[in-house]
């Protein structure tokens, strides 16, 4: 059930913090408003990145109607400044997904927030359902050997939904809305103490700094938000357009290469050519397991090849290895393209709770979520408007307010970032938002695709941004250095 997932954070290197040595527990513990927090480890799953923090919860209840009913703890992390004196106002990022945990993602982006970090704190919450906020867990449904979901008909999703909910004995997932975050968000700033805050989105995560900045704008300074999904966005409504959009983009990189056009061809016509064998036959292949690197066998299918696709096209520098794989397909080599395909399902599986992910959806985007006959031939169809159908008809159904697709109106400084080949939050989305943000400023990154501020020297342009809280006099122009990743032309990478 991987296909499900619809953003990913990428990039970034780890950040150290040292602790002064201290001889008891209590010693460990160090105020911040009204928590204490205690030293902890930040580690994505799967990945050797890590960064010291300090962290600590908080109890909230499930259902605010019902303030004496179940009551689940909030994961909150604290990155503390280098600042001997640091500034009142943090920096709160926030994760995307929806499912992903904003502890376990920000080792993989914290190198961007080196700047932020000389004067300001950096905050994540665990968005509740996923990793220490009452996780959604269904690991006999979802569980990590699940294949995609583009395998499954309408019934087969239905009943993997249905199977995950008599999973959750210790959740009502009515209550894991965008809306319900909010309100954890909002519940945690006044624990800390805080007046305002400065808000970092990445992909859904702009989702929830919008409508944290449309609820609480008082309480906001600042607003930078990465991979932008505007308000009106039903999300996987437009996957399928987005995503042929950004593929033939990246692929008349290779038309437009001489020697990527003389070695492989057309990479387009190849990767139909591909997918129609496939469907008529999945290839049984041998290949090494890319995290173990055991040797395996494994049924190469059109569902497979097109998940490795779409994860590839949100990172440009990934997605030049296709050309070359798709040709090595063709002559029936197809070893790398199953242990690609291998590593995104375990990719995915790690990072995205798939159940939060429902509670989401089918709260906030399935009653509005259509098919469009135009998507029908294209690399995903409709397969996920049709699975989120089939799924949200048996899942517990939460609400959203009234206004929750309407624009944001503020005038708070907002910087919004947006990489010219992004498959699934293209630039037009940030253009729409800043439509009625008369303090806001768009950057499009050439060349770039999905989750890009750590890229080139976007992190010195967010560190300015959060610092002076103007976007609009911001010299951004050391962004015209980035340049389009060349199509490899061989194992080793392009031509210099």
């Amino acid at each position: 059930m991987k296909f499900r997932a619809n953003f990913l954070a990428v990039s970034a290197l780890a950040a150290a913090i040292s602790w002064p040595a201290a001889t008891t527990a209590a010693s460990l513990v160090v105020p911040f408003g009204n928590l204490g927090f205690e030293p902890c480890t930040l580690a994505p799953a799967g990945q050797s990145f890590t960064v010291a923090a300090r962290c600590t919860t908080l109890r909230v209840p499930e259902d605010r109607a019902h303030p004496a009913g179940r009551q689940i703890d909030l994961a909150i992390a604290w990155v503390p400044s280098k600042s001997k004196q640091p500034l009142a106002d943090p920096v709160l990022m926030l994760a995307g997904g929806p499912g992903q945990s904003a502890l376990e993602a920000f080792p993989m982006v914290a190198g961007t927030f080196g700047d932020v970090l000389r004067r300001r704190h950096v905050i994540l919450v665990d968005q509740r359902g996923t990793g220490g906020s009452n996780a959604l867990e269904c690991p006999e449904a979802f569980g990590d050997e699940t294949t995609s979901a583009m395998d499954f008909d309408a019934a087969a999703a239905k009943a993997l939904a249905q199977s995950c909910l008599e999973e959750l004995a210790d959740a009502d997932p009515r209550f894991y809305t965008t809306s319900d975050y909010i309100a954890d968000l909002e519940a945690v700033r006044e624990a800390l103490q805080v007046a305002q805050l400065n808000l970092v989105g990445v992909s859904y995560g702009t989702r929830v700094a919008l409508e944290y900045l449309r609820r609480h704008p008082g309480h906001v300074r600042t607003v930078m938000l990465d991979s932008v999904v505007p308000p009106s966005l039903i999300l996987g409504s437009e996957h399928a357009r987005n995503l042929e959009d950004a593929i033939d983009a990246q692929f008349a990189r290779c038309d437009a290469d001489a020697t990527c056009r003389a070695r492989f061809g057309s990479p387009r016509d190849k990767l139909d050519a591909l997918l129609a064998r496939l469907r008529q036959k999945p290839e049984q292949v041998a290949y090494h397991d890319p995290v173990t690197n055991d040797m395996r066998e494994g049924q190469l299918t059109a569902e497979a090849v097109a998940g490795v696709v779409r994860l590839h096209a949100y990172a440009p520098q990934m997605f030049a290895m296709l050309p070359m794989l798709l040709a090595a397909a063709e002559e029936g080599r197809y070893e790398t393209l199953m242990a690609q395909a291998r590593m995104v399902e375990q990719l995915v599986g790690e990072q995205i709770s798939i159940p939060l992910q429902l509670s989401v959806s089918c709260a906030e985007d399935e009653p509005w979520l259509q098919a469009r006959p135009a998507d029908r031939d294209t690399l995903i169809g409709t397969a996920f408007v049709d699975m989120t159908h089939a799924q949200c008809s048996v899942w517990p159904r939460g609400s959203a307010p009234a206004d929750f697709h309407a624009p944001v109106k503020a005038a708070q400084p907002v910087l919004m970032l947006s990489g010219e080949l992004d498959p699934v939050t293209p630039p037009r989305y940030g253009a729409e938002v800043g439509k009625t943000l008369p303090q806001s400023r768009h950057l499009v990154l050439r060349g770039q695709g999905h989750s890009v501020m750590g890229i080139g020297c976007t992190p010195k342009l967010i560190g300015q941004f959060i610092e002076r809280a103007d976007a609009k006099q911001l010299d951004a122009s050391c962004l015209d250095q980035l340049m389009y990743v060349p199509p490899f032309a061989g194992s080793y990478g392009w031509d210099p």
